[in-house]
């Protein structure tokens, strides 16, 4: 394709080329798709009103391109290869027009059912073939779709059906989740007796699961598929309206609805994933995250199928039957890029060499690792023994609000440095600022990494709320998206990320916010008070480390301990669970009353040899006591 850079010299005159002129360079990038009616302006924007708007005046819809127009070339190539979580199960291969084909089925399953463009739709699903298909048939027919992953619990499911006021729900009977069957059907039931938008349950039968179906709201998937055809012409979209909403955590307790929309979307996810992985047109691609999260949105359905790939997707966990899973499925179907998270490469390197043993592994030409930055350690591990010394690793940043990845290395092509994102993507301005806002230029230097010119896949504004996008993203560095991340960059010029300057911890890749973990501890009828921050974990990057205020009568520490977890895991879902409760007398509070997290940050990763200057607090001599309970 004319949009593959082929060389190191290449993406360096790409990269002038779209600071030079982005308008011209995005434009050649846009002409290559197909549209039902070209744009009068490539962008249009003001950060200080978070206004961004690309190709505007455009007419399209997204599946056209991802599936209408390779059906003449690629129709009988596979687009998702799907491996179940049992081995001995068979998997499915959809080629481009039977994939084709359950799109349109589907959308034409979500008109019957009264959906219209615009509405919004919830998909609470499994890593199925049909968690892609509802995604696809969603834009097909103009609806936004928001997947929640399917391991949130009832209460923090009703908050984004509440959020978004959806009006349908796409679930399963049951989810298999390694040796566990999960009652997914259940999950939903109980959400919805606190939401009042819903119309429409479609439940695909997984596990074939007993569940309980509502009358006049709850449908099987299969038996509204055989009441229609796959003839079905896509909406018209225009550039700017919405493709979906995905919510994230963020620094205050209520989940961010974050809003990307059809045409940039689509132009950046193709053109990044064709870039960063160095897709050839044969190439048999896994990303193992899920759909839940915007890796699944950008690098499992959109990106890959935008490109004309062969895209997979797999239900299960790398452990399960045997920790060599990841690798046994690589050589059944010679995955030549694999792209996963670091903490799945620190567990399986817990397991030594022998599970990866058995395996050739050589098929595989580029490692990737997504979703926060991955340690000199496992980066070194995963490219000897995983990569055979021969495969390059693009160490990728980017998050759910930016769509697509933003700095990494182009595979092969850029050389590599252990735990480096290395350079941004063409079309990408980073910034490096200190706590005022001032750039620091130059090499050698540290400071919040901001973002100076808008690219296509940027996010829109958060749903309903678009105040809370300007002063998340757009207010503490005027004329500028702050990422919330630390950076450094290096006297080669590369960018070494340093995870997050704000209230959010980044859990196995997955952000959670303090506020909401908080928030959900203090829902413990126990509970007076807590703080949580972030402390370093050998395996999931970051842990989460609680320090509670408790009435402590009737209840052991012990027990009161397991309750608050499963509070947490209650309320949010077990991936927020703490994994360190620590009951304390009191907090370190300035006298205006602030939480000083610094404080609790250093005790958690038990590096109290210097606190600073502690006597200004309120309270002092609570310190003294933190540090000798901590565990």
């Amino acid at each position: 394709m004319l949009t593959k850079i082929e060389n190191l010299s290449e993406y360096f005159l790409s990269y002038e080329k779209s600071i030079a002129n982005p308008e011209t360079f995005w434009e050649r990038i846009a002409n290559q798709f197909f549209w039902r009616k070209k744009w009068t302006k490539v962008v249009d924007f003001d950060f200080s009103r978070a206004h961004v708007r690309w190709f505007e005046g455009a007419q399209l819809n997204i599946t056209e391109n991802a599936l209408d127009r390779h059906l003449y070339t690629l129709g009988d190539k596979p687009a998702i290869i799907w491996e179940p979580n049992d081995p001995n199960e068979l998997g499915i291969t959809l080629t481009y027009k039977q994939l084709h084909e359950k799109v349109c089925e589907f959308a034409n399953v979500l008109i019957n059912n009264g959906i219209e463009k615009g509405d919004r739709v919830i998909i609470y699903m499994p890593m199925i073939p049909e968690a892609a298909i509802a995604m696809l048939g969603c834009a097909r027919v103009g609806a936004v779709h928001s997947v929640v992953f399917a391991g949130f619990s009832s209460s923090a499911l009703a908050d984004r059906i509440n959020d978004c006021e959806a009006k349908m729900v796409l679930t399963s009977d049951g989810n298999f989740r390694g040796a566990k069957v999960i009652p997914v059907k259940e999950v939903v039931d109980e959400a919805l007796e606190s939401c009042k938008s819903v119309d429409t349950v479609l439940v695909v039968e997984r596990t074939k699961t007993e569940v309980i179906m509502e009358k006049g709201r709850d449908l099987w998937w299969h038996e509204e598929v055989g009441k229609v055809d796959f003839v079905n012409k896509a909406e018209v979209m225009e550039s700017e309206d919405m493709l979906f909403i995905l919510y994230t955590s963020g620094s205050t307790g209520k989940p961010k609805g974050v809003v990307h929309t059809t045409a940039g979307y689509m132009i950046y996810t193709q053109y990044s994933f064709q870039n960063v992985f160095q897709y050839n047109s044969d190439d048999i691609y896994w990303c193992t995250a899920d759909v839940g999260w915007i890796t699944g949105h950008s690098y499992i359905v959109y990106g890959p199928l935008l490109a004309g790939a062969t895209t997979m997707m797999f239900e299960g966990v790398p452990t399960y039957p045997h920790a060599g899973r990841f690798w046994e499925i690589v050589d059944k179907y010679q995955v030549n890029q694999f792209y996963t998270a670091p903490t799945a490469i620190r567990a399986l390197e817990a397991f030594g060499q022998e599970p990866i043993e058995p395996y050739k592994l050589d098929s595989l030409k580029v490692l990737g690792s997504v979703g926060e930055p991955i340690n000199e350690e496992a980066w070194h591990w995963y490219h000897t023994h995983i990569g055979k010394g021969k495969c390059p690793i693009v160490d990728t940043w980017w998050q759910t609000e930016t769509g697509g990845i933003m700095i990494s290395p182009l595979a092969g092509l850029t050389p590599t440095k252990p735990a480096h994102a290395t350079l941004p993507l063409p079309g990408i301005r980073p910034i490096i600022v200190d706590g005022e806002g001032n750039e620091l230029k130059g090499k050698g230097v540290e400071g919040n990494l901001c973002i100076n010119f808008p690219w296509p896949s940027m996010i829109r504004t958060t749903y309903g709320d678009h105040d809370r996008c300007i002063n998340t993203y757009f207010s503490t560095y005027p004329g500028m998206y702050f990422t919330g991340d630390g950076v450094k960059r290096d006297e080669d010029g590369y960018y070494r990320i340093l995870g997050r300057v704000d209230d959010v911890i980044n859990v196995s890749g997955h952000r959670m916010g303090t506020a909401e973990v908080e928030n959900a501890i203090n829902e413990h009828p126990k509970v007076i008070e807590s703080a949580v921050v972030g402390y370093p974990h050998e395996i999931k990057g970051q842990g989460i480390y609680a320090y509670v205020i408790c009435d402590m009568e009737d209840r052991s520490e012990a027990n009161l301990k397991k309750e608050i977890v499963s509070t947490v895991s209650k309320i949010i879902g077990p991936i927020a669970k703490p994994d360190k409760v620590q009951i304390v007398p009191g907090l370190p509070k300035t006298r205006s009353g602030k939480i000083m997290r610094r404080i609790l940050r250093k005790v958690a990763e038990k590096d109290t040899s210097n606190l600073g200057d502690t006597s200004t607090l309120l309270n002092p001599e609570v310190v003294e006591k933190i540090i000798q309970g901590a565990q």
